[in-house]
């Protein structure tokens, strides 16, 4: 099986298919690499801070101040205002005001600070919080793009190709979610279609649907066709995404889906939805502000359905342009805003969430490469354990682009060798080869180049740094080119894992089911 680390290897970078003798040599190869993707980023560098405990301490009094004089709506969900009552709040209709002090005990008492979701490959299992680093591809968009037929509508094909393409990139650990909406399906089925998706295509954990509680509790179905009930009763096999309705609100919808994750012991991510200037203050003090006590809030009502059920912090803040409305990415402010979500997540105590690979730009072209290059440094840097959007973001989230997600998925690859650190062992020394060379020669013949020759440096499969001569023999090509053959030999080459038919059997028979029970709607 190829994938987009080993492409990079072979010295026709063009994206055609290499010669049928270079490919037999390196069939074995890839086959190996492909069953040994890493499960999590081990970070061993520092996180890089920007604020000072008084500047914290500040943030963290001032979202208190919000939660208690202002408070959070929880719309059209009477059960969570009644928990909410019960536990010591103000609910006046759906307004809820808390004590100073109530979500963060609720919090620290209760959420654990890492947790595995299991995946049906146990190698793919992964744990998220600690000094882990997950990443996962976009969500969400219902356009997809390519070089090839533009921008056009996402499809049920197209989620298959992301699903296959995540499956084969070594530098995206989980499968992620709604990767593309299909929106050749109808609304409400699509997410069977989705979840089956993920579990068919890849063997890497996977979210679950959250548009709707019936969403929810089919997913939670098939998870437990797939991993049995009585492993679901215990283990944490989905991890889903809980968007705040900014500012200061939750909706029916989330708290639905939260709700019926949370009983089942399934993570949920809890992550406030602001466009700063819009749905936040123009300042990083204040959007942070709301970020805590947004994320406090929603994580603090998890625990009050299932003590102790996995949440994670988690953030999307860009801004919007004073002059238009329309959203940023990649910019100093919001990568401020990052950093310090990633610091007071750690001073909660729980896993902490972010983006990825985030841009405004239409196509694969130097304006996506840069603003997704700074969001995804800054991500890594600030210490984000779950990184969704790491892979395929284009057009502020409305487009899932082929090339893109492969330029990012190198983007990737570099991230994990960056939060591995310096190597300081023997070898990585390296006075051997500074004894054996002296003044005045070079170390392109040296013994220590030559052990290490394989393995020193990030090759990209994406970029060309051959000369200009060469560059032209292989036809002019420039990144996103070069990447549109990558995506299109990954998807020829790519192999299913097994997936046990009397499994497969079932999940078929309960998606046919489902789908009788219900005519289709467009909502």
């Amino acid at each position: 099986m190829t994938n987009i680390s080993q492409l990079g290897r072979d010295p026709d970078r063009s994206g055609r298919r290499a010669r049928p003798g270079r490919r037999r040599a390196s069939g074995a190869r890839r086959r190996s690499t492909a069953d040994n993707h890493a499960s999590w980023i081990e970070r061993k560098i520092p996180h890089f801070e920007v604020l000072d405990t008084e500047a914290l301490e500040l943030i963290e009094h001032n979202a208190d101040t919000v939660l208690e004089e202002i408070g959070i709506e929880f719309r059209e969900f009477p059960s969570a205002l009644e928990l909410w009552k019960s536990a010591g709040a103000d609910v006046d209709g759906e307004r809820v005001r808390f004590p100073r002090g109530l979500c963060r005990s609720l919090v620290e008492a209760n959420a654990p600070r890492e947790y595995t979701q299991h995946a049906r490959n146990p190698k793919r299992s992964t744990i998220v919080g600690g000094e882990r680093t997950v990443l996962a591809p976009a969500y969400g968009p219902p356009f997809v793009h390519d070089l090839d037929k533009g921008r056009r509508y996402a499809t049920l094909e197209d989620f298959h190709n992301f699903v296959k393409l995540t499956y084969m990139a070594p530098g995206l650990h989980h499968s992620g979610g709604t990767v593309c909406e299909p929106v050749d399906l109808p609304v409400n089925k699509r997410h069977l279609d989705m979840v089956y998706s993920h579990i068919k295509y890849t063997d890497k954990p996977f979210m679950g649907s959250v548009t709707h509680p019936d969403r929810a509790e089919d997913t939670l179905a098939m998870a437990k066709l797939l991993f049995g009930e009585d492993f679901i009763e215990k283990k944490t096999v989905l991890t889903s995404l809980i968007n705040a309705n900014s500012p200061l609100t939750f909706d029916a919808t989330m708290l639905g889906a939260a709700t019926i994750y949370a009983e089942n012991n399934q993570a949920t991510v809890i992550s406030p939805f602001l466009l700063a200037g819009a749905m936040s203050p123009v300042t990083v003090a204040g959007t942070l502000t709301q970020i805590l006590a947004e994320a406090l809030a929603g994580m603090a009502y998890i625990q009050l359905v299932r003590p102790g059920a996995p949440v994670v912090f988690g953030s999307f803040a860009a801004a919007v342009s004073m002059q238009s409305g329309a959203p940023t990415f990649g910019t100093p402010e919001t990568s401020l805003v990052l950093y310090g979500a990633g610091q007071l997540a750690r001073r909660l105590g729980v896993p902490f969430r972010s983006g990825g690979g985030l841009c405004a730009a239409k196509i694969p072209d130097a304006q996506a490469a840069y603003e997704a290059a700074n969001t995804l440094q800054t991500a890594a840097l600030a210490g984000v354990n779950f990184m969704l959007h790491t892979a395929g973001w284009l057009e502020g989230g409305l487009a899932m682009g082929y090339e893109k997600f492969i330029m990012d998925a190198d983007q990737a690859n570099m991230i994990a060798l960056l939060l591995k650190g310096v190597d300081m062992s023997e070898n990585g020394q390296a006075l051997d080869a500074l004894r054996e060379v002296g003044p005045g020669s070079h170390f392109l013949g040296a013994a220590h180049t030559l052990a290490n020759f394989e393995t020193a440096f990030y090759r990209s499969p994406v970029a060309d740094n051959n000369s200009f001569e060469q560059w032209q023999q292989d036809g002019s090509l420039d990144a996103a080119r070069r990447a549109n053959g990558i995506w299109k030999q990954m998807l020829r080459e790519y192999e299913p894992p097994r997936l046990d038919p009397t499994i497969d059997e079932a999940l078929v028979d309960f998606i046919q089911r489902r789908k009788s029970e219900f005519e289709d709607r467009d909502y």
